[in-house]
């Protein structure tokens, strides 16, 4: 039997709100599937198991907040029957009781609020609404009926948006005069309408987020000591490269400039593997795999970093189409929780507002963070001679306790070496 757990989505999670089961006892998983979508104060997050086996049971409901580390599901690894009250029984120690999620019951169906925005035909009871994992938060925290609602999104997947479409096209409707009933019936009493029935205010998430990035980064400043190394780099090699590369290609299929930047970190980190990992309990870890958390702002406030897996096992393009495809679903709400949960090394690069040079904050546990400023052209002397070149600053900020200023010299060496050699990245 394995247990199913509340993850820790951040350095400074505390407790999660299950948002979704994409499970029912009895299915069968395979590790990295997407099995539950949790709430935290910076997203809504997929949630992946790391076990194959059969969901014996779910034991926390929808809707509900946890604390981390409390188990929310059972699944069975193993050809051994284990009853539902067994089940209910296994949790870790000093979480809190919970309560396994009962079967459907048979009987009326609540009234549901039915959004005047769409024609689409409701949802059948047990179909798969395709929906964002950010679209389902704010339909519950709304109260709208995703079954209601016409997506717009790939194979009519509900977005955000169209959740904000049809809050938008709601308006208080004028008061009525009270008719008769049709002759020969009845007239029923009318309920007078309850406080209740009005629409809970949505959870600030932007505050929220700034709460959750406040606490990383307090945590950052009270335990790493940081040292802080910056380097400049003649981007003219990796520049040419990159425009003779892309007049080569349709527009859709051109690498942007960052590109190159992460598949140099990704190669330096191979030369100086010190820097890729993590301190925990007082000890250095580092890691084999290089996942680069790449900084992605959001469009309502707020910053995620969430980690380009296996980044030292891509080409180009397919960092460019990973890259891509993080920041989609980072802004369209659509993250697995891995991919916050992993990152070995973050990358930085605010360039693209003017900044010229990123002084970063490590983002624990990690021990580095990488940042890159704007391409700009400067004086450069070089044998003798003085031009002006494309130059590019770029800073580390590492964890004292992990590495010294010499590894991490040694490791923005090797970032340059690698530009300066931008066929072989």
């Amino acid at each position: 039997m394995a247990e199913f757990l509340m993850p820790s989505l951040g350095s400074d999670m505390q407790e999660g709100t299950l948002l979704e089961w994409r499970v029912k006892p009895g299915d069968r998983v395979k590790r990295r599937d997407v099995i539950a979508v949790v709430d935290t104060d910076k997203a809504a997050i997929e949630v992946e198991v790391f076990e194959d086996g059969i969901v014996e049971a779910l034991l926390v409901q929808p809707g509900k907040k946890v604390p981390v580390g409390t188990v929310l599901a059972v699944i069975r690894t193993e050809a051994v029957e284990v009853s539902t009250g067994e089940a209910e029984g296994v949790r870790l120690p000093g979480a809190p009781p919970v309560e396994a999620v009962p079967p459907p019951q048979p009987g009326p169906e609540p009234p549901q609020r039915v959004s005047p925005a769409s024609s689409a035909t409701p949802s059948v009871p047990g179909e798969r609404i395709k929906a964002s994992p950010y679209a389902r938060k704010l339909a519950a925290e709304h109260s709208v009926d995703l079954g209601l609602l016409r997506g717009t999104g790939p194979e009519g997947a509900v977005r955000a948006a169209d959740v904000r479409h049809a809050l938008a096209a709601e308006s208080p409707a004028p008061e009525a005069p009270v008719k008769g009933p049709p002759a020969g019936e009845a007239m029923e009493p009318v309920a007078p309408a309850l406080p209740t029935l009005e629409r809970p205010a949505p959870r600030d998430q932007a505050a929220a987020m700034r709460r959750a990035i406040a606490a990383a980064m307090a945590r950052s400043n009270r335990e790493i000591p940081h040292y802080h190394l910056q380097t400049k780099i003649d981007m003219s090699r990796t520049l040419r490269w990159l425009e003779a590369e892309n007049l080569k290609r349709s527009i859709k299929e051109r690498l942007l400039p960052v590109v190159p930047l992460i598949r140099a970190v990704a190669m330096a980190l191979q030369d100086v593997p010190e820097l890729n990992g993590y301190w925990i309990d007082d000890r250095h870890e580092p890691r084999e795999a290089i996942n680069i958390g790449f900084a992605i702002s959001l469009r309502q406030g707020g910053l995620i970093v969430p980690a380009i897996l296996g980044a030292d096992l891509m080409s180009l393009d397919e960092l460019m189409e990973a890259l891509r495809d993080l920041i989609t679903r980072t802004r369209a709400g659509g993250l697995r929780g891995s991919e916050l949960t992993e990152a070995t090394i973050s990358v930085t690069s605010l360039g693209d507002l003017g900044v010229e040079t990123v002084f970063g904050v490590i983002y624990p546990p990690q021990v580095a963070l990488v940042g890159f400023g704007k391409i700009v052209e400067q004086p450069w002397a070089e044998n003798g001679m003085l031009a002006v070149r494309p130059v590019l600053s770029a800073t580390l900020s590492a964890d004292h306790r992990a590495t010294d200023g010499r590894r991490g010299a040694q490791f923005l060496d090797a970032l340059n070496r690698h530009l300066q050699e931008p066929s072989r990245l």
